[in-house]
């Protein structure tokens, strides 16, 4: 299964196509232009930068009024930001209208979190705010759409004052204040790491969740487009890379896709997810030695990691393998007991195995560890749907 790279909340993985996920690390290597250009496909308009960082008139007007009284400070604005989390917490249903530019967003908060980052960078910019994205390093972790595995990644803003108004003369140093703004709560409440990264990665991962969304929909005109866009808005972007050598692949154009995979690999060397979807190549053009050998080191790297897990059980799922997806969903839960999407895995298995009490046993608690609503109501549309069907 392919593996496409996405920002969900950010980042989309074919089998592996990356979300908005990325390498912040710069490289001295240079990149070949070229191999993002294949005239078979047909290039489709995409948003232009300015489109998807405006904020129109009708907003700009509402956050006037909203600052009226004078020069907005940044507790005030925070008070905005924080709208924006509270209204915006089903951002993570990654749905294929979330890539959302930062009027739609304004408008439509069930965005995904990285069109959220944009809205609020958009609105701290007009405020006279200073913006900062940043990435978070969030385990890898999957989300399955059509038979595509999503590998999500995870963005957050800084935002800082800027010393607005001051005769900067006679002041040594002062430290700006900052607020960071988050919109997955999960993020919020472990320490992960952060790096800084350029708002041309943010285009740029923007462009690679519409393309990544344009793969799942079959559609690799419009997935091409966005992810020529996405290299050409950063060059130095590796998932970008990557998912380009997705739908190269995809499309029949192997050399194409390997050079792709390998320019995204000598940008960022560790990119678990290209190194996976290259395999997949090496397997469909014969080379099944050098594919089985990237996919052993990759579970070794990968074997502690219970979202790997819970990947690797829906897929012996697919493949009518029910001991072992317990076997995977069983490892992840005592890796993290507290992830919803183990026990609804083994909830799964059990229903396959008309084992319903499991199910519903299984299927509950996946219920009370959920956090978002989305799940929460599909995990309590399924239980009211096994309890009617063990009526009967």
């Amino acid at each position: 299964m392919p593996k496409i790279s996405r920002m969900l909340c950010c980042v989309l993985v074919l089998s592996g196509l990356t979300l908005a996920g990325c390498n912040s690390t710069q490289s001295t290597f240079n990149v070949d232009k070229s191999v993002a250009i294949n005239p078979v496909f047909n290039l489709k308009p995409v948003e232009s930068e300015n489109e998807i960082f405006r904020l129109d008139s009708k907003i700009k007007s509402q956050l006037t009024e909203f600052f009226k009284n004078g020069t907005p400070q940044l507790m005030q604005t925070q008070a905005l930001m924080q709208f924006l989390i509270d209204n915006g917490e089903s951002s993570l249903a990654y749905q294929s209208n979330a890539n959302l530019t930062a009027t739609q967003a304004y408008y439509n908060l069930n965005a995904n979190c990285l069109s959220l980052s944009i809205l609020a960078y958009s609105l701290a910019e007009h405020l006279g705010f200073k913006g900062q994205f940043q990435r978070v390093h969030i385990p890898e972790y999957w989300d399955q759409s059509q038979g595509y595995s999503l590998l999500t990644g995870h963005v957050n803003l800084v935002v800082s004052e800027t010393n607005r108004n001051v005769d900067n003369s006679h002041i040594l140093y002062t430290r700006p204040n900052s607020i960071v703004i988050d919109f997955d709560p999960n993020s919020r409440r472990q320490a992960f790491s952060t790096s800084k990264i350029s708002k041309k990665r943010i285009l740029s991962m923007f462009y690679s969740n519409k393309g990544a969304m344009a793969i799942v929909d079959g559609d690799y005109d419009t997935a091409y487009s966005y992810f020529r866009a996405a290299v050409t808005a950063d060059p130095d972007h590796s998932g970008a890379w990557g998912n380009l050598g997705i739908v190269y692949r995809l499309a029949g154009f192997h050399q194409q896709a390997e050079q792709a995979y390998q320019q995204a690999l000598a940008l960022n060397p560790d990119n678990n997810n290209v190194l996976g979807n290259l395999a997949i190549l090496y397997k469909l053009t014969d080379r099944e030695h050098e594919g089985d050998s990237i996919l052993a080191r990759l579970d070794e790297k990968r074997r502690n990691n219970p979202y790997y897990l819970i990947v690797k059980g829906n897929e012996a799922i697919n493949d009518n393998q029910y001991e072992q997806a317990l076997s995977y969903f069983r490892k992840a839960k005592k890796l993290d007991s507290k992830l919803h999407d183990s026990y609804f895995g083994m909830a799964k298995v059990y229903y396959l195995r008309d084992d319903l009490e499991r199910a519903k046993l299984y299927l509950n608690k996946a219920y009370q560890l959920s956090e978002f609503e989305h799940d929460r109501h599909r995990y309590q549309g399924k239980l009211q749907w096994l309890q009617a069907v063990a009526k009967n």
